[in-house]
């Protein structure tokens, strides 16, 4: 996935914002909290990482091309980081995706959801 369908591919979920920050990586939130961040890859691809459920973190983490999201998993949260797209497609990311955005937007106050529509 190239930085441009990947964040075309964020912008059309519902509430989310964009910033570009940490060396360059684009930051995509939903009420202002991170479901997605783009960058990072020494490779040609793009590094995706986005949140995942315990269960898929633990199916998802020994796949080839994936791993567990530097930093954030590193600190027991369930982050992967998608680096190539030897075992997930560009089609599966976007489910994955889609997915941290709606496991976030769960997590955030009922206030606030309920103000959104979510």
């Amino acid at each position: 996935m190239k930085v441009d369908d990947f964040n075309a591919f964020c912008a059309a979920l519902p509430h989310t914002s964009h910033v570009v920050q940490w060396g360059g990586a684009h930051v995509w939130k939903v009420a202002g909290k991170v479901f997605a961040i783009g960058g990072w890859n020494d490779g040609d691809e793009l590094a995706v990482t986005f949140k995942v459920s315990q269960m898929a973190f633990e199916i998802l983490r020994e796949e080839p091309g994936l791993r567990p999201a530097p930093y954030l998993a590193s600190r027991g949260m369930t982050w992967i980081q998608r680096t190539s797209g030897e075992s997930m497609s560009d089609g599966s990311l976007g489910d994955h995706i889609r997915e941290s955005h709606r496991i976030v937007a769960a997590g955030l106050p009922k206030k606030v959801r309920l103000a959104l529509g979510l």
